[in-house]
C-alpha cells in the first residue's frame, strides 16, 4: 500500500521531495509509521525494501518481542524495535518538533509497553475489559479508569502496573499543540465533559493540555 509524498502524515520525517509515492503502514495508518520507513530512512540499517525483507525472512527484526512479518508493518508511539545481529533496541517517541524519533534503549524495556486507556467495558462474570489504544484489549481485575494507563507485559499479556491521571503524575503529550513534550501535572481542570491539564514541562515552562491528549507514565 502507498500514499503519495506530500500527503504522508506530517509526523513522518521524510523529505516532502523525492519519489512520487512512499508505503503506508498495514494498519494503523493515522498513529503510525511503516516499519520500511523507519529502517531505511531514519535508523538506516537498511538501503532498500528488499533488503528489509530479507532480514524479516531471516528473523532479524522484532517489534514489542515480536517478529515481523511485513516491511510495511506499523510502528506506534512507545513500540520498541530491536536488530538481532546488533543486539540494538530502539523506542518509538515523537520529538519536540512533532515527528517520530527514535532512542536507543536496554533490552529490558521491549518486553513492556505504556499504553493509555480509551474505554472500559464489563464483562460476563463481572470480568473487566479495558480498551488501550492501538486497538488492543486486556482482561484484569486491576482498578483502573479511562483515561488512565497501564504497563503491559507482552510475555504475559498481562498488566503490570496502573498509572492514573492525576495531579503529581509524570505525562507525555502525544497530540495537539504541545506533542512531545513530558512534564508533571499540576492541576487537572473539568470543562463540562472535557479536562485540562496544567502540566510543568521538562523546560520549566507550564502549559495547558487537553488530558486527552496526554498519557500518563512512569
Amino acid at each position: 500500500m502507498y500514499t503519495k509524498r506530500n500527503k504522508a502524515p506530517k509526523n513522518w520525517p521524510i523529505p516532502r521531495k523525492g519519489t512520487k509515492f512512499v508505503a503506508v503502514p498495514t494498519h494503523n495508518q493515522k498513529t503510525s509509521i511503516p516499519l520500511v520507513i523507519v529502517a531505511r530512512e531514519m535508523l538506516k540499517v537498511v538501503q532498500t525494501a528488499k533488503e528489509l525483507k530479507k532480514l524479516i525472512n531471516e528473523k532479524q527484526i522484532k517489534i514489542n518481542g515480536k517478529d515481523v512479518k511485513s516491511i510495511n508493518y506499523p510502528i506506534n508511539l512507545f513500540d520498541t524495535l530491536s536488530l538481532k545481529d546488533s543486539k540494538k533496541h530502539y523506542r518509538a517517541i515523537l520529538s519536540s518538533t512533532k515527528k517520530f524519533s527514535f532512542i536507543e534503549v536496554p533490552e529490558k524495556e521491549t518486553l513492556t509497553k505504556t499504553y493509555k486507556i480509551i474505554g472500559k467495558k464489563i464483562l460476563p462474570g463481572k470480568k473487566v475489559q479495558l480498551n488501550l489504544m492501538e486497538g488492543f484489549n486486556v482482561i484484569t481485575n486491576e482498578k483502573a479508569k479511562v483515561g488512565d494507563s497501564v504497563i503491559l507485559s507482552f510475555k504475559e499479556n498481562k498488566i503490570q502496573k496502573v498509572i492514573p491521571i492525576e495531579k503529581g503524575k509524570n505525562v507525555y503529550v502525544f497530540a495537539g499543540k504541545h506533542i512531545g513534550n513530558k512534564g508533571k501535572v499540576n492541576e487537572i481542570i473539568s470543562k463540562g465533559d472535557k479536562s485540562i491539564a496544567l502540566v510543568k514541562t521538562e523546560n520549566k515552562e507550564e502549559v495547558n493540555v487537553w488530558v486527552k491528549n496526554l498519557i500518563a507514565i512512569e
